[in-house]
């Protein structure tokens, strides 16, 4: 993954080409940004650095509600980032203290004092620093005053919708449509979990599950209902099914996450494994019994199967 340091441990580097943002999810409109900041670092041979905040900022200046949904975990940030080349991805730790900073503060002490900057890449509409004052008109003229460049990337659009983190999380929690996520993000959507004890009753019917606890408490899950996956276990991948909602069949009402694993019968209990999303097979449904909950389940691994097959 993308070397992932906290602005303590930065190394001062003038020769740095930057961007800034939460990213969360590093959609399509987010990797424009990111492959301007990596073509612009090779120009000049120079380190590529995102720099990014933990937690989300909307939990520190909107405390009071519920906490923001996370398309992306740090870690699968960087290893996002990675694929799209950059060097770096630094976590700035946002605290009250921190979002009291005015935009020029944040870009002169932060930016060009502690990380160093040749060339700045900010989105069109980003706004940025306490009140979110700060404006692509900020960056040009600090880099007047400081001796940097800037870039600014365009809105990036799908049809008529502009790609945002919130219409991805919208697509995924409410639609259960990860097809036009994956198209959103430009990759599949994927949630890194661990594998829990559960009740083992998918074993006794032939469907045994890894039940998963998500790695963040605040990962969105897709809306609940029966999901063709890929599934990655120490390295390796293997196709499966999952079921995200609370097994009304059984007369349940905790959401459970559980996923069928094909031609797979390792204990992973304890392990952390990641699933990929690739395309919703059903909605979650209530049946008579076993045997017809049973005859349903074989049909969804045919689906499952030719959708990864596709």
């Amino acid at each position: 993954m993308a070397e992932l340091i906290e602005l303590k441990n930065i190394t001062r580097d003038p020769n740095t080409v930057a961007t800034v943002g939460t990213f969360d999810g590093v959609h399509q409109g987010h990797r424009a940004l990111m492959e301007a900041v990596v073509a612009k670092a090779r120009e000049r041979n120079a380190r590529s650095v995102v720099v990014t905040f933990d937690p989300h900022p909307r939990e520190i200046i909107n405390p009071g509600k519920e906490g923001i949904k996370l398309l992306t975990t740090l870690k699968e940030r960087a290893e996002i980032l990675e694929d799209l080349g950059v060097d770096v991805l630094l976590v700035i730790p946002f605290d009250r203290d921190f979002s009291l900073l005015s935009s020029e503060e944040f870009v002169r002490d932060i930016i060009f004092e502690k990380i160093g900057v040749s060339e700045f890449v900010i989105g069109y509409d980003h706004h940025f620093g306490r009140d979110r004052k700060g404006t692509i008109e900020t960056i040009e003229k600090l880099g007047g005053e400081l001796g940097f460049d800037s870039y600014v990337v365009s809105k990036q659009e799908m049809g008529e919708v502009t790609i945002s983190s919130t219409v991805i999380r919208n697509t995924l929690a409410e639609e259960g449509d990860v097809k036009q996520a994956a198209e959103y993000l430009n990759r599949h959507y994927l949630l890194n979990g661990i594998v829990m004890h559960g009740d083992e009753r998918g074993r006794t019917i032939g469907y045994p599950t890894a039940n998963l606890k998500p790695e963040h408490e605040n990962k969105v899950i897709p809306k609940n209902g029966v999901y063709a996956v890929k599934v990655r276990v120490n390295n390796e991948w293997y196709g499966g099914m999952m079921n995200i909602g609370v097994r009304p069949t059984f007369g349940e009402d905790q959401r459970t996450l559980e996923v069928n694993i094909f031609d797979f019968d390792r204990e992973i209990y304890g392990d952390t494994i990641q699933v990929r999303f690739i395309d919703r097979i059903r909605d979650e449904k209530k049946f008579e019994g076993i045997e017809e909950l049973k005859a349903q389940l074989g049909s969804d691994k045919q689906t499952a199967l030719q959708i990864l097959e596709d």
